[in-house]
């Protein structure tokens, strides 16, 4: 999914601060973003939500539940988010309802869609500390004659360009919805069936992605999936973190997760994503992993420099992750991921020392407003 950089930038502190007083009593009491976390539920029309923030050594955990039984064929007040909810801060429920809908657990795997971006970002980014590869390399150079046709051309692409959505490579998933699964080639052969844009402006493709898997596998001799899991999964200790390939259930403990229409979509064969989409996760996890990445536990200083630099996608983009600037003026990186019944959205400070992963159970979060507001309330300095 495409990060919507210009509107958290539209979204003053002012909104953050209303929304504050819609959440009742409790909220005065709450870190701002926990107090907000309920509107992902009643407004943002998730059945649950949960977040987790880590800053200088301290967590926290937070979820919220309706009390709407999603249904696949949602009508008015029925749809899933619509109803009441309960949330809990800090282990205190401060609503409680027996109809209330199962809730997001802190260890729940679920599927994290494009924030896979960043960790195979940061393995090509490794290939290319140890000289293995260039950023500059064409794609043509690791994958001939790959791609080719309606226009395309890899030996004018560069791996650069693919990192940075500059590559002008149609988007494959326009075409199958994101709910087919395909292989690799397969995903590739869709998006060159279209012109590409215009070499060089940013424009999000999750075959940029698809392609960045081939060539580690090219490189390496192994695929994305095991590289990432020597590289990053493993000195880090991630170990709800994984790779499913074909595998369509979550590893225990999940919940269950919603399409838009109510529909449970739990089961998903993860090949509809491949390297741009496929991660599961834990929000543990996906804090560990920005902190550490952010901190330059991953990657030499060079390197992570140069996937910090926005540049090349003309301040929308660096290298697998990207930037915004809250209201306050504080600056966050991270990524978003969009995958059928999961939205999550980490984001950092740049030396990951405060760091925030929320999620919810269904596509997308129906207010788009909402993500603005809850970064800049975890973000911005308290107002006393």
């Amino acid at each position: 999914m495409a990060p919507s950089r210009r509107t958290l930038l539209a979204v003053p502190v002012s909104l953050a601060l209303l929304c504050l007083t819609s959440v009742g009593s409790q909220a005065h009491v709450a870190p701002p973003s926990d107090a907000l976390l309920p509107l992902l539920v009643t407004k943002g029309g998730a059945p649950a939500a949960a977040l987790l923030a880590q800053e200088e050594g301290r967590t926290r955990f937070t979820h919220a539940e309706s009390t709407s039984t999603p249904h696949t064929t949602p009508t008015g007040e029925d749809r899933p988010g619509a109803g009441p909810l309960t949330l809990t801060l800090s282990g205190t429920r401060t609503r409680s309802d027996a109809t209330t809908a199962p809730a997001i657990r802190r260890a729940d795997h679920f599927r994290a869609g494009s924030i896979t971006k960043t960790f195979i970002a940061t393995v090509v980014l490794q290939l290319a500390a140890e000289h293995r590869l260039s950023l500059s390399d064409t794609v043509d150079e690791h994958l001939p004659g790959l791609v080719h046709g309606a226009g395309n051309d890899g030996r004018t692409v560069t791996l650069r360009a693919l990192l940075t959505h500059t590559s002008g490579l149609a988007d494959y998933t326009a075409d199958t919805g994101g709910t087919v699964p395909v292989t690799p080639r397969q995903a590739v052969r869709t998006a060159l069936t279209h012109p590409p844009a215009a070499l060089g402006r940013f424009s999000y493709s999750n075959t940029n992605y698809v392609l960045l898997g081939m060539v580690i596998q090219q490189v390496t001799g192994h695929s994305y999936a095991t590289e990432a899991e020597r590289r990053i999964l493993a000195p880090l200790r991630l170990t709800g973190t994984s790779f499913p390939g074909a595998r369509s259930s979550l590893p225990d403990p999940h919940g269950r997760a919603y399409a838009a229409d109510g529909t449970d979509v739990t089961d998903l064969d993860p090949r509809v994503a491949g390297a741009a989409g496929e991660l599961v996760t834990t929000l543990t996890d996906l804090n560990r992993f920005y902190a550490a990445l952010l901190h330059g536990d991953l990657l030499p200083p060079r390197q992570l420099r140069e996937m910090l630099d926005t540049h090349a996608a003309h301040g929308e983009y660096g290298l697998g992750l990207y930037p915004v600037e809250l209201p306050c003026g504080t600056t966050v990186w991270g990524h978003n991921g969009h995958i059928s019944g999961s939205y999550v959205r980490t984001a950092a400070t740049v030396d990951g020392r405060h760091v925030l992963t929320f999620r919810v159970n269904t596509d997308a979060v129906a207010d788009p407003g909402l993500e603005a507001a809850l970064l800049s309330a975890e973000f911005c300095p308290r107002i006393s």
